[in-house]
């Protein structure tokens, strides 16, 4: 139902005078925003727990002030705070408004002689590679949902994106096969996106210092519970992060905000807090597949704040819309692959206690 409002939108608001290469683009469909009902709300990957004491004290009334100024496009003390949160240079670190705008950035940079992901993964890579005329091919995941390896060696030049743990499956790829993918494609910027790393797996940061074509980009939108001040930052050798700076600068160097600035500083000074949030969803995620399974749903292992999981006796659309009726909103994607699953956010334990209800009266 997003998807149709979005093209119907999209196809009145079109004019005449628009790029004739933009005619056919389709536009990522972000996952319902609702105004005024109140609803349980597992479908868009937000943490269920406020941001850290930290960042709500740092916004002061002096910081509300300058808002009259611009901000430093430079973000020389987020990008030191991160680098020696992290144990990386600040030259290695790069922020945008929002992990997307990286992302974005990487594709126009880097997709010349075209790209390679999977065809289950974030929605935006076909985007954003239709959207800059990159050639573009997916490869198809296992029967299991896996990224298989072999599909992603010896690339010549293309670039590589690798969403890890990858969403929607929520599968986490061991670094492992991840460096067999680096080592076989030197030419080839192998962009690893770890938006969900922090509820499960093992960071490729770790790789950084012998891998010069590794780009590791994460977010604040998910494990910092700050997906509303858009925030993302990556790391990778300097003469990368100074690519993605040009293209920033050549486009909107002021993209991050003073207080989305200060609250990214801030943030880091309450790593425990964050922490301590991310194993409880991880727990509570570990509760909700349990109880799944014993309804008879098949629940994919996931490494992510979210599962995919789907029934036999319910398509994953009619399951999606009778848990929207029941005040619950949770994701579904098109596609035969994935037209009996949906992608359920883990929430606070009463929130998945009231989805877990709903559940098991649909399902009888």
């Amino acid at each position: 139902m997003e998807k149709l409002f979005l093209k119907v939108f999209f196809d009145k608001t079109m004019s005449r005078f628009i790029n004739k290469k933009y005619e056919e683009l389709t536009a990522y469909t972000p996952g319902e925003q609702p105004l005024g009902v109140k609803y349980v709300k597992l479908n868009t990957n937000e943490s269920p727990y406020p941001p850290s004491p930290s960042v709500l004290v740092s916004i002061g009334y002096g910081e509300l002030s300058d808002l009259r100024l611009y901000s430093d496009p430079d973000c020389r003390s987020l990008r030191a705070a991160l680098g020696d949160f992290y144990g990386r240079s600040a030259n290695e670190v790069f922020v945008s408004n929002g992990s997307d705008d990286i992302l974005n950035f990487a594709f126009m940079a880097f997709s010349e002689k075209g790209v390679v992901f999977p065809d289950i993964t974030y929605g935006f890579y076909e985007v954003y590679a239709k959207l800059h005329g990159a050639k573009y091919e997916k490869k198809p995941l296992c029967d299991d949902f896996s990224i298989k390896t072999e599909d992603y060696l010896d690339q010549n030049g293309k670039l590589i994106v690798l969403a890890n743990p990858n969403a929607p499956t929520g599968i986490f790829k061991p670094l492992c096969e991840i460096e067999k993918i680096l080592a076989a494609n030197p030419d080839s910027v192998v962009l690893v996106d770890e938006a969900y790393i922090d509820f499960g797996g093992e960071s490729a940061l770790k790789l950084l210092d012998k891998y010069k074509n590794l780009l590791v980009v994460r977010t604040y939108s998910k494990s910092r519970s700050l997906a509303g001040a858009r925030l993302g930052f990556a790391f990778a050798d300097k003469e990368i992060i100074d690519d993605l700076s040009k293209i920033k600068f050549s486009t909107n160097p002021y993209s991050i905000n003073r207080l989305t600035l200060i609250a990214g500083e801030a943030a880091l000074k309450d790593g425990k807090y964050y922490e301590d949030n991310a194993k409880k969803i991880i727990e509570t995620r570990a509760f909700v597949t349990e109880k799944l399974r014993a309804m008879g749903f098949e629940v994919v292992e996931s490494a992510a704040n979210f599962v995919l999981a789907g029934h036999d006796k319910i398509s994953g659309s009619d399951f999606a819309e009778e848990m929207k009726k029941r005040g619950i909103l949770i994701r579904h994607f098109s596609g035969e692959r994935l037209e009996k699953y949906n992608r359920i956010t883990i929430g606070t334990r009463a929130e998945m206690e009231a989805f877990l209800f709903a559940a098991e009266k649909i399902i009888g």
